[in-house]
């Protein structure tokens, strides 16, 4: 059975049949006057009515038609400007009579939509459970298996969201319309690009990470909206529902110039650092994504930081384990804009280190690989500030695995490369030549995933490489790869394909940022695709659910190891405090 067509309708002044003066014909009164339409209740001048619906009948808010159900009342009891036609139907009695049953066979022939209790055979739409928040609308629905489960599941969403977030999404949205209202005056703009306006229903479109030039006027057009669109991605919702107009203000005057970012001014002979109490960088990874996968130096490290500068990419599960008094300051990157943002951070913990504080370069993956990790160390080195560095799990190495893919495996692959899709100012690099064994692990390459699979398989322009003055030698167009996005989080997902056919799924399917390209034929050493289709889609990573990590992931691996709660964990940062070499660093303060 296919799944139901999901909708917002507006039926603001439309005209809602309901048959029947049970108490659930009061409840659909209720919801069908909630969402500004006219209720029409159709049931005998004899029937009982229940006493909140004759009270609403009384203060006419419904409308009561004494008498029995008849077909006419379809095409009759509806709105003037639709030939009378009603609107929707909602039949409230019991759903296994003949006259449910004939009811649901009228307005189907008549195209009206109708609800009947209990009944899913005979529904064409069903009402969701819903959270409602001023403008944030959240609905739940079991397709008719069970609207006590529906009540639960949306109860347990709209409680984890932060408190009064419909305002949050107000702000958000006056905001964004106050963007485009203004780039559109300035750059006298078309209506804004897809990329920006995409139905929400639907998945990101590969090109909404795609680099931007200053030359790309359209572009420099909708910059600020694709910043609004890359914070609403990818920011916690606690640090979105923390946004005040100040900030949405500071954000409004930050892209107004090519250079985007103004830095701030900084003396690096400050004569008072001395006076100050010892500062202390830290470049630290986060690893792919799961809380769970951070080492354990890094969480405490999250937890005793004075000020935290994190990447973009750092999700949100893995923010939230920053303690509500610590400032957190999200890189305001986007392509195009990645040296700007870059150069912002460095002046901001450089700021911060002149006043003593403990920074966290909090970064996604580890440091060093693909994540400037050395250049910010030598950065900090040169101003007199020696990072401590700490490793983190890397996506190159555990996507493949939380995808079932083993990179190396015995007689199919003995060795692993890891390349990058993207060179400095977006250069494409030299593709890999083909090797048979050897699998290849490409990050930042999905936004320009059609050009780097025309250079694997020489369908593009010949290029040589720049070492050898060779041509490399193309792939096979049938060699099996995966894209593998948001490895290890609950939303992760796994396309599995070909050389030939995976720029054509990533079209279809959307993009879900951040993620990679493995390409060898170790991608079907456990899953073979052979009767599958030109791709495959795979939704959901629950890897960890038989493990006990604790409701704050890295910090359920302390329990793990029984090591007693908070007060072991005070105990480990103040033995480390006292130590007089190794991590102790990070444990002030």
């Amino acid at each position: 059975m296919a799944p139901p067509l999901l909708t917002a309708l507006d039926s603001g002044g439309h005209v809602h049949l309901i048959i029947g003066s049970n108490p659930l014909a009061n409840a659909r009164c209720s919801k069908s006057i909630e969402v500004g339409a006219k209720p029409k209740v159709v049931a005998s001048a004899d029937a009982v009515v229940h006493y909140v619906l004759a009270k609403r009948i009384e203060d006419g808010e419904v409308e009561w038609i004494k008498k029995s159900f008849e077909d006419a009342d379809i095409s009759t009891l509806g709105r003037s400007e639709v030939d009378h036609v009603v609107d929707a139907v909602f039949v409230t009695g019991n759903g296994k009579n003949v006259s449910s049953t004939h009811i649901s066979s009228l307005c189907r022939r008549m195209r009206v939509p109708v609800n009947v209790v209990d009944s899913p055979n005979l529904c064409t739409f069903t009402l969701l459970s819903t959270h409602s928040d001023g403008p944030l609308q959240i609905g739940i629905t079991t397709s008719g298996k069970g609207c006590k489960l529906a009540s639960r599941i949306r109860r347990e969403i709209a409680s984890s969201l932060p408190p009064n977030f419909g305002t949050t999404v107000e702000r958000l949205g006056t905001f964004r319309r106050r963007i485009w209202e203004e780039d559109h005056k300035t750059y006298e703009t078309e209506e804004p690009a897809t990329e920006v306006e995409d139905d929400d229903a639907t998945a990101q479109r590969p090109a909404f990470n795609r680099l931007v030039s200053e030359t790309d006027h359209n572009a420099a057009g909708t910059r600020r909206m694709r910043w609004l669109s890359q914070i609403c991605e990818y920011w916690p919702l606690r640090r979105l529902a923390s946004i005040t107009d100040a900030d949405i203000d500071t954000i409004l005057h930050s892209y107004t110039t090519s250079s985007d970012l103004a830095l701030s001014p900084l003396n690096a002979t400050n004569p008072d650092i001395r006076s100050r109490p010892k500062p202390i960088i830290i470049l630290a990874g986060s690893g792919p994504g799961n809380p769970s996968l951070l080492t354990m130096a890094t969480h405490r490290a999250i937890q005793t930081a004075s000020i935290i500068l994190a990447d973009k990419l750092v999700p949100a599960p893995v923010l939230d384990l920053i303690p509500r008094r610590t400032p957190v300051h999200i890189a305001r990157k986007f392509p195009g804009n990645a040296d700007a943002a870059q150069a912002e951070l460095l002046s901001l913990g450089l700021e911060a280190l002149y006043k003593g504080h403990t920074v966290l370069r909090l970064k996604q993956g580890d440091p060093y690989i693909y994540g400037r990790g050395a250049e910010e160390y030598a950065f900090f080195r040169e101003k007199g500030y020696v990072p401590i560095v700490l490793s983190g799990i890397t996506s190159a190495l555990s996507a493949p695995l939380f995808a079932s893919i083993p990179p190396t495996h015995r007689s199919v692959a003995d060795q692993v490369l890891i390349c990058t899709g993207t060179g400095r100012k977006g250069a494409a690099p030299d593709p890999p030549p083909y090797i048979p064994t050897q699998t290849v692990v490409f990050l930042m390459a999905l936004h320009r995933l059609s050009s780097l699979v025309d250079a694997l398989t020489g369908a593009g322009p010949t290029t040589e490489s720049h070492e050898t003055g060779t041509n490399p030698k193309p792939w096979p167009r049938e060699t099996p790869c995966a894209v593998v996005e948001r490895a290890s989080c609950p939303d992760q997902r796994v396309i599995r394909s070909t050389l030939q056919h995976v720029c054509t799924a990533v079209e279809e399917e959307g993009s879900r940022p951040p993620g990679l390209l493995i390409v060898g034929w170790c991608c079907e050493v456990l899953k073979d695709m052979k009767g599958q289709g030109k791709w495959l889609v795979e939704e959901g990573f629950s890897g960890f659910e038989a493990i006990d990590f604790g409701s704050d992931g890295a910090a359920g691996l302390v329990k793990g190891m029984n090591i007693d709660g908070a007060s072991k964990t005070e105990e480990l940062l103040h033995h480390d405090k006292a130590s007089a070499n190794g991590m102790s660093d990070l444990s002030v303060r």
